[in-house]
């Protein structure tokens, strides 16, 4: 199972990004997700989608700006960011899996690598 974001890279503040990544290796029908880390902090959670993608979550410092959305005949999940900010500068990384607890990186069994974001004031 291999989960390939990609698409991330040098904006302006105000400007906009979208993030891919796509499965492959098994289908996915629960939740799929992002989180991001900056250097010297932790991983923090970003966003979830239901397998339905109707059911989304957010963390409070990206909404209204941020917009996560799913492709499952492409296996795929997409994380649209507006608005963009330099506190948004960090390596973003998909997940896949979750069932409970979609906040907390330990709710996935699979990551894919990380995508850098960087935002310039």
């Amino acid at each position: 199972v291999q989960l390939q974001a990609s698409w991330g890279g040098l904006v302006q503040a105000g400007g906009s990004l979208r993030l891919s990544c796509e499965a492959s290796g098994r289908t996915f029908s629960s939740y799929m997700g992002w989180f991001r880390r900056a250097p010297g902090k932790e991983r923090d959670f970003v966003a979830a989608v239901g397998g339905d993608g109707v059911r989304t979550y957010y963390a409070d410092s990206v909404k209204g700006r941020f917009t996560i959305s799913r492709d499952n005949a492409k296996n795929a999940v997409y994380l649209r960011m507006n608005n963009l900010k330099p506190e948004d500068t960090a390596a973003y990384y998909c997940a896949a899996a979750a069932r409970v607890g979609v906040q907390s990186p330990y709710a996935y069994d699979y990551w894919g690598q990380g995508t850098q974001v960087t935002v310039s004031s």
